[in-house]
């Protein structure tokens, strides 16, 4: 396998282990700086100039885009990604994580624990917005923060509107999270490759400080995940459109809580706390990918007018419900089940056996007409009730601002 990774840090520790262990298995290797590639596009040509010259031929690249970069280094990504060169990670995946909003909206629709996250942007709203999460003290985070700067801990409700009114006037757009006390400066990364958790340490802040990063001196303990936070880490990633990350989770008294999912994890942490080469899990995995990889179905089927890829559930009460998928007739329509939801499980390529239960999804792929008079009227999503309790200073302070 000839491999590239992409990075502008050719001798940082990450770079240099991936390189090591790549050359360790026999593959080809190279470093390449990501800022010095040219995208050239032309009808049915995608093509890449690596230093002013004809990239030559990979068969991998391995993206390790920095915030800084996030732009161009995304636009390299899916060039690769159209010139059909893999990487485990996409440009698309790469954009979801960075953004901490934008990854909190993404999770925030699936069944997986998040501290609870609200995005304000008028000071009139400020108070009101911290007060769902619970009161004071919450964390204020910059969106684009890395390695635990702009993270900040607000003790008082006051302390937190000067907080974000500063960093609003800064230009800064900002999340504000409930705090999670009983995880206080403690967290757990988990090292996701491919659908396997390869590896997991826990962070721990030094002395007061609040934020556990490796960076900013905590210390970190090997440590072996339960079934739930394996299933959260790896079910994040892969919401993601990640293949290799870094899963940051809290130890919530109700289970695991997804803080971030990173794109480009770094190695020296956890591999000095494990002791495992994780780095070469990573390009085992990525050569075991090169020949069969996966690929977004979305993107390769929807080409032909009227076929399309779609997801059709089975309500309550529905004719289908306890029906073989033989029996439901679906099997001699123009479309394809590609794989049954039921529940947790996902059964691929079903048998025309499989008994249809309420709530399972099927994925489809065919004539989209097809499948339109299968799916049921949406219905409005009912919020749940919130029970908000303000204290006589809050409701003075709302109305002075508004």
């Amino acid at each position: 396998m000839k491999l590239g990774i992409l990075s502008t840090a050719p001798k940082c520790y990450s770079s240099r282990r991936l390189k090591q262990a790549a050359e360790e298995r026999g593959h080809t290797v190279r470093i390449l700086n990501t800022l010095r590639f040219t995208l050239e596009l032309e009808e049915g040509e995608p093509d890449l100039y690596y230093r002013s010259k004809v990239l030559s031929e990979y068969d991998a690249v391995l993206p390790r885009i920095g915030a800084s970069i996030s732009y161009f280094g995304t636009a390299v990504v899916r060039q690769f990604e159209q010139m059909d060169i893999y990487t485990p990670n996409t440009a698309n995946g790469i954009t979801n994580s960075r953004d901490k909003l934008r990854s909190m909206q993404i999770l925030s629709r699936h069944d997986i624990g998040i501290p609870h996250t609200t995005f304000v942007r008028d000071r009139a709203d400020v108070l009101a917005a911290i007060e769902r999460l619970g009161g004071a003290p919450v964390v204020i985070k910059i969106l684009e923060g890395t390695q635990g700067i702009g993270v900040i801990l607000a003790e008082t409700t006051k302390v937190a509107e000067g907080i974000i009114e500063t960093l609003q006037n800064a230009k800064q757009n900002v999340l504000v999270q409930r705090f999670i006390s009983e995880s206080k400066g403690k967290d757990i990364r988990a090292f996701v490759v491919g659908d396997t958790v390869v590896a997991a340490m826990r962070r721990v802040a030094q002395g007061d400080e609040f934020r556990s990063n490796v960076h900013r001196g905590g210390s970190t303990e090997q440590i072996q995940l339960s079934p739930e936070y394996v299933e959260t880490a790896v079910r994040a990633a892969q919401i993601m459109g990640l293949r290799v990350a870094g899963v940051d989770m809290l130890e919530g008294d109700d289970g695991p809580l997804v803080m971030e999912v990173n794109s480009s994890p770094g190695f020296e942490g956890i591999e000095g706390a494990t002791g495992l080469d994780i780095a070469g899990s990573v390009i085992d995995y990525i050569a075991s990918q090169v020949n069969f990889p996966e690929i977004d179905v979305r993107q390769r089927l929807t080409v032909s007018k009227g076929v399309g890829v779609a997801e059709i559930l089975i309500p309550e009460g529905s004719d289908l419900v306890g029906k073989t998928l033989a029996e439901s007739g679906l099997l001699e329509r123009e479309f394809t089940v590609l794989n049954v939801h039921q529940g947790t499980k996902v059964i691929s390529n079903p048998k025309g056996s499989r008994v249809l239960e309420a709530d399972d999804g099927l994925l489809c792929y065919g004539r989209l007409e097809e499948m339109r008079d299968l799916i049921p009227q949406k219905k409005r999503r009912k919020r749940k009730a919130k029970a908000i309790k303000l204290d006589p200073q809050l409701i003075v302070d709302l109305e002075k601002s508004s």
